[in-house]
C-alpha cells in the first residue's frame, strides 16, 4: 500500500514555527519581492541571506510535534511518502525516511547558477563571499517567487500511484504544489485534516477531519493501523 502525506504550514505551526500567510505571518513583515525572489538576491544578497538565516535559527530551537512523530507508524501498514511544501527539516527529524521538499529545505545550500550543487549546511548561517563548488555565492536551497518547482514532477510520479493520500496542515491554495492532491487514481482514499480549510474544492473520495494536525494525525493514524476497513 503507498501512504502519501502531502504536508503545509500547519503542521509546523504547531511546533512554533512561523508561518508566511496566515494573519500574522511572515509577509505581512517582509515584502516578498525583498527577501523571497532570485532579484531580490542580486540586488541585496546580505538581506535575504539574513533573512533566511534567521529562518534557520528559529528552526533549530523548535522539535517535530506529534503530528510530525505520528506519519512514521503509518509504516506499519505501507510505504509513507511525505510531499511537503515546508522548508524546515521536522519530518525528517521525527523519523521520516522519504521526503520530498517542493520548495526545497533552509538546512541545504546551493549554487545560485545552477540546481546541480546542493551541499547540506545544518544550521549554520550562509554569509556573502561563502562559496559553492561551481564557484558561484551559496544561497539557501529554497525555491523563490518566479523560480519553478524542480521536485514537482518526482512528486507527481509519486502521488498517482497513492492508495491513500492525507493532506495536513495545508490550505491547498498555494499552487502549483496544492495540484498534487487532484492527480491521484480514482481509488485513492484521501484524508484531511484542517479545522478551517472549506469543503467546496476539496478532491474526490475525501474525508474531513476538522482539528488541529497533531490530534487529527494521532486519531487517523491510531484508526489506519486498527482498522482495515480506514472507518474514523
Amino acid at each position: 500500500m503507498e501512504i502519501v502525506i502531502f504536508s503545509g504550514a500547519g503542521i509546523s505551526a504547531e511546533s512554533g514555527i512561523e508561518t508566511f500567510r496566515d494573519s500574522g505571518g511572515l509577509w505581512e513583515r517582509y515584502k516578498v519581492d525583498e527577501v523571497a525572489t532570485p532579484e531580490a538576491f542580486e540586488k541585496t544578497p546580505k538581506l535575504v541571506l539574513d533573512f533566511y538565516n534567521e529562518r534557520r535559527r528559529q528552526i533549530k530551537k523548535v522539535l517535530p510535534n506529534e503530528a510530525h512523530l505520528q506519519i512514521p507508524r503509518l509504516s506499519k501498514i505501507g510505504n509513507v511518502t511525505v510531499i511537503t511544501q515546508n522548508i524546515d527539516n521536522l519530518h525528517e527529524r521525527a523519523g521520516s525516511k522519504n521526503v520530498i521538499h517542493l520548495h526545497g529545505c533552509i538546512t541545504q545550500a546551493k549554487s545560485s547558477l545552477t540546481d546541480n550543487y546542493i551541499e547540506e549546511i545544518g544550521f549554520k548561517d550562509i554569509k556573502v563571499g561563502d562559496i559553492a563548488k561551481d564557484g558561484s555565492q551559496l544561497r539557501p536551497h529554497i525555491v523563490w517567487f518566479g523560480e519553478h518547482v524542480p521536485m514537482f514532477e518526482v512528486a507527481l510520479e509519486v502521488v498517482k500511484k497513492a492508495d491513500i493520500m492525507i493532506t495536513v496542515g495545508s490550505s491547498l491554495n498555494v499552487y502549483p504544489a496544492a495540484s498534487l492532491v487532484f492527480e491521484t487514481d480514482a481509488k485513492c482514499k484521501h484524508f484531511v485534516i484542517d479545522p478551517n480549510v472549506q469543503e467546496l474544492g476539496l478532491p474526490e473520495n475525501f474525508t474531513l477531519i476538522r482539528e488541529k494536525a497533531s490530534i487529527g494525525m494521532s486519531r487517523l493514524v491510531q484508526n489506519l493501523n486498527n482498522d482495515s476497513k480506514l472507518t474514523l
